[in-house]
């Protein structure tokens, strides 16, 4: 004789068996003959199905709308476990544990409970809070065995084992470039599609990244969350503090290979390597005139603008930086404070003494990218290229004749002045 059991819910099925001496609960035997017991056994099976409907009831969600059914099974039946999920009903995210699912709806109502003392930013979780904290207090738990180089955060750390490793495991799949960071790929995916999502709400500019945005607005707010311990100066944003640090290690970790000159700064180093180029890709939608440094467009456009709000109280003349009207009252005061150590001659402007050492150290940092010859200012290299470019900058306005260099032209107006040069 057969006796068959299947229980049928929605998430549990009890296995068949097809034995002549099945147990149930270890102490129920059933025999051939024994109607009397088989009514037990009906008994049985009625009663566990009452339960297993008592359980489900139980661990019913009805917030997310799913079961969970937990079985302790007879001895020789298949046990089956379902846990309890809990969604959120804005984005059908799922969580197992119903306090997880609160944090996570923070998301949507925009809710940060935690709140640093020092600075006033908050943040949706209290850990999130404690990572923040190490960026008042300089603490750097997590060290690199290889380099020695410390980190506030693990994520940090571990991207940071992939400069040693050489690990990029995120690759585009447009260009192939590939990045040790998976946000750093999500970042840069969007130059492909050309998507800037994130917005500033004071002067509309757009970024790519909600990290660069959220450092922008501390252009707006003035915070400087990054404090260097050695000088108090702070910084609104990691790089930049790091950059700082440099000045008092005296680090200069980027060396041009043209001329061997170091750099605290990789975009010092950018900068630097236009003296060789002569490449000035900052332009004056105005006039025309180009920069080898944005610094220097934004300087020149008060010229445009009429913002040369330094004024000279002696002569009167204006100047759109305070750094050239200190410059310029050396033109009256006579003073000189850059003094050569070599041959003690001075000057007015760091920039001159600069240029004036190369002539003991014999550099020539401009070189022509056409011929290879060398030279230790750029505006001798500017002239020379005109040897190239046969340009003829400077014309004579009495008889139209133009010349290369402006000497040539001083000299050629003696002709119709009378005057010697």
């Amino acid at each position: 004789m057969k006796i068959i059991i299947k229980e049928e819910t929605e998430d549990v099925f009890i296995k068949e068996e097809e034995t002549e001496d099945m147990k149930i609960e270890e102490t129920f035997s059933v025999k051939h003959e024994d109607t009397e017991e088989q009514t037990d056994l009906m008994a049985l099976k009625e009663a566990s199905h009452e339960l297993n409907e008592k359980e489900e009831e139980k661990h019913y969600n009805f917030t997310t709308g799913e079961k969970s059914t937990r079985v302790s099974s007879q001895k020789g039946a298949q046990k089956t476990e379902t846990r309890s999920y809990f969604t959120c009903q804005q984005c059908g995210k799922t969580f197992n544990q119903h306090r997880n699912l609160q944090v996570h709806l923070r998301v949507h109502t925009g809710e940060k409970p935690y709140t640093c003392q020092q600075c006033g930013q908050s943040f949706i979780r209290k850990d999130m809070l404690k990572v923040h904290m190490r960026i008042h207090t300089g603490e750097k738990p997590y060290t690199c065995q290889q380099c020695g180089q410390s980190f506030s955060q693990k994520g940090s750390l571990t991207a940071h084992i992939r400069v040693h490793t050489g690990e990029k495991a995120y690759t585009c799949q447009q260009c192939g470039k590939s990045f040790t960071q998976k946000g750093n790929l999500n970042g840069h995916m969007r130059i492909h599609i050309n998507e800037s999502p994130f917005t500033c709400q004071q002067c509309g500019k757009r970024f790519n990244r909600k990290g660069s945005l959220e450092i922008h607005m501390r252009i707006h707010t003035g915070e400087k969350p990054y404090i260097c311990q050695q000088c108090g100066n702070g910084f609104r944003d990691k790089g930049s503090l790091t950059a700082h640090m440099r000045t008092h290690t005296g680090e200069k970790p980027h060396t041009c290979q043209e001329c061997g000159k170091s750099f605290n700064r990789k975009e010092s180093l950018t900068a630097h390597m236009r003296t060789h180029t002569g490449e000035s890709p900052f332009t004056c939608q105005e006039c025309g005139q180009s920069f080898s440094q944005k610094e220097g467009l934004l300087v020149h456009m008060r010229i445009h603008t009429g913002l040369s709000q330094f004024t000279c109280q002696q002569c009167g003349k204006s100047f759109s930086g305070k750094g050239k009207l200190e410059v310029h009252i050396r033109a009256h005061t006579g003073e000189k404070p850059f003094t050569c150590q070599q041959c003690g001659k001075s000057f007015s402007q760091k920039g001159h003494l600069k240029v004036h050492m190369r002539t003991h150290t014999g550099e020539k940092p401009y070189t022509c990218q056409q011929c290879g010859k060398s030279f230790n200012e750029t505006g001798y290299l500017t002239a020379h290229m005109i040897i190239h470019t046969g340009e003829k900058p400077y014309t004579c306005q009495e008889c139209g004749k133009s010349f290369s260099w402006k000497k040539s032209l001083t000299a050629h107006m003696s002709a119709h002045t009378g005057e010697k040069p």
